[in-house]
């Protein structure tokens, strides 16, 4: 078993909180020959072998412009994540308006308008890596 930090960095205008809308729950598949589940299970096309990844907690939204932060943490079983592509729903909040916008992140940029300050948000530069982690309590 291994931790897995995902972490991210982008540049946010205008915007904070931005976060995955599933949570932990959202996902769940039962593996083969046990009684537990994971958010993830993949087979080996050669061995047969599963491997699984878990998410230990709900993501945390990121708020910190141009710098690296743990977002979640994956616990992983016969594998190790490499790469992060942001998928899926996304949300963020405006930062004077308290606004929720969704988020397409899958290439890598995303612009809107906040009618109620009349600014311009936005994420861009989006980067995500995986490091080495230990469980956080």
């Amino acid at each position: 078993m291994a931790i897995f930090d995902l972490q991210l960095k982008a540049e946010l205008e205008n915007v904070t909180n931005l976060a995955p809308r599933e949570s932990k729950e959202s996902n769940f598949y039962d593996i083969s020959g046990s009684r537990g589940e994971a958010n993830l299970v993949m087979k080996c096309k050669f061995c047969k072998r599963e491997s699984t990844a878990t998410l230990l907690s709900d993501p945390v939204p990121y708020s910190n412009s141009g710098q690296f932060a743990t977002v979640m943490q994956l616990e992983c079983r016969g594998l190790e994540p490499v790469s992060f592509s942001p998928r899926g729903e996304w949300q963020a909040q405006g930062v004077e308006s308290d606004t929720t916008f969704a988020v397409d992140l899958e290439d890598g940029d995303w612009g809107d308008y906040d009618e109620k300050t009349e600014e311009a948000v936005g994420v861009s530069d989006f980067e995500a890596r995986f490091v080495a982690g230990r469980v956080k309590k």
